[in-house]
């Protein structure tokens, strides 16, 4: 592979937090009414907000209160972080190191605002792994993933043609907007298997971000 730069997800990738926007979506759901699936959770990871409303009042009517859902979500979340931290996924470390070492550009790509990236990247103890102008977020974007703007955006960033970018990601709507930029991409799974829709926009998948290293190495 002809690679220069390789992209991050955050949540579910690099983070281990995937797991809790699938359990708080549920219970702010409950709490304001409706009754959430995990299926219909795991739809939502990445999801641009305009799709994420539309979806969410396809399955709960056209009454659905996506704001109101959204902010009980964040306040149960940001709750649960305060007690608890975050916890980074094993092999972060030691990717960042080997592609520093290999003269890989690097950056994050997450829907996720500035300030909560910040936090949660400070919390697992990796924040000291990028720069500032790396961690690059969604705000301010057209659009976020499936939608390609991010990865676009974050390739003028690392003045990196996609063709020559590697975008690491373990959910389907972030591998979709990989591939819409025109990356490669390797898919992480973080809730379950590699899911068939997205098996043609994938180059490989791997069980951790260690079996990145042997990937690159070959």
């Amino acid at each position: 592979m002809n690679i220069e730069s390789v992209i991050f997800d955050m949540d579910g990738l690099f983070l281990d937090t995937e797991k809790l926007y699938q359990r708080f979506w549920r219970e702010a759901s409950a709490e304001c009414g409706y009754n959430m699936t995990q299926a219909q959770a795991l739809m939502l990871r990445s999801l641009d907000k305009t799709l994420a409303q539309k979806l969410l009042k396809e399955f709960f009517g056209s009454g659905f209160d996506y704001k109101r859902v959204h902010d009980v979500r964040v306040e149960l979340m940001k709750e649960y972080i305060k007690a608890n931290g975050v916890e980074a996924k094993r092999g972060v470390r030691s990717l960042c190191t080997y592609l520093k070492e290999k003269g890989y550009k690097t950056a994050i790509a997450t829907a996720t605002n500035y300030e909560r990236a910040d936090h949660h990247l400070t919390l697992a103890g990796i924040r000291d792994l990028f720069d500032d102008d790396n961690i690059i977020c969604a705000s301010g974007l057209k659009h976020g993933k499936p939608y390609p703007d991010i990865y676009l955006y974050a390739c003028e960033k690392l003045d990196t043609p996609p063709k020559k970018a590697l975008a690491l990601e373990d959910s389907p709507n972030g591998v979709k907007a990989a591939y819409a930029a025109g990356c490669n991409v390797i898919c992480i799974p973080d809730r379950g298997e590699v899911e068939e829709e997205i098996k043609p926009f994938i180059m490989r998948s791997a069980n951790s971000l260690e079996d990145v290293i042997k990937i690159l190495e070959k």
